[in-house]
């Protein structure tokens, strides 16, 4: 981390996020369903197809988070967040962990200034800790039948909203990544 702050300056704060989307949409969010012994449970389920795509990142130390939705998953809605991203930093300096999707590291695709993107693995989406936090955000969702896509809206965010920065950092919180981050702060 100093190299970091050598290159960025010493008096910027350097916070490390990880970054995802996942897909939403009005076809049913199937899950287990508590019942009597020997009672079958039977949970309601429609199969309609329109979605959208929730942007995120969050940060494990803290628990910060940031979202947004987009109708698509490609490269300019991706650039349109970063500058979204950017703007809600200011000057803080955000080492992000990215997968290596093709809309992460297109030709056209312009990181701003003070976020660094570092790329897991290929095929790995479990080194990524908003993956949890996905997992979580779904169990919320599960068996939601909603008609409309604003109706989802409005259930997703009342979700968002039960989440706390505590709850962020318990499901993101994986040992091996905040080991090297408390001894690099040290």
């Amino acid at each position: 981390m100093t190299f970091l702050q050598e290159e960025f300056g010493y008096q910027k704060p350097l916070r490390y996020l990880c970054q995802y989307e996942t897909r939403l949409g009005l076809k049913t969010i199937p899950g287990r369903l508590i019942t009597a012994r020997g009672v079958k449970p039977v949970g309601l389920s429609q199969w309609q197809r329109d979605n959208f795509y929730l942007y995120g990142v969050v940060e494990p130390l803290s628990g910060y988070s940031f979202f947004y939705k987009f109708p698509h998953l490609n490269g300019d809605y991706f650039q349109y967040f970063l500058e979204l991203l950017f703007a809600e930093f200011g000057d803080d300096i955000a080492v992000i962990q990215l997968e290596q999707g093709s809309f992460h590291k297109g030709k056209t695709l312009d990181y701003p200034d003070n976020i660094i993107p570092i790329f897991q693995p290929p095929h790995s989406p479990e080194l990524n800790p908003i993956e949890r936090f996905w997992k979580f955000l779904k169990y919320k969702l599960q068996w939601e039948n909603c008609k409309t896509i604003p109706q989802l809206q409005q259930k997703l965010t009342y979700a968002l909203k039960t989440i706390t920065p505590e709850l962020i950092a318990s499901l993101t919180s994986y040992d091996f990544i905040l080991e090297p981050l408390f001894r690099a702060a040290s």
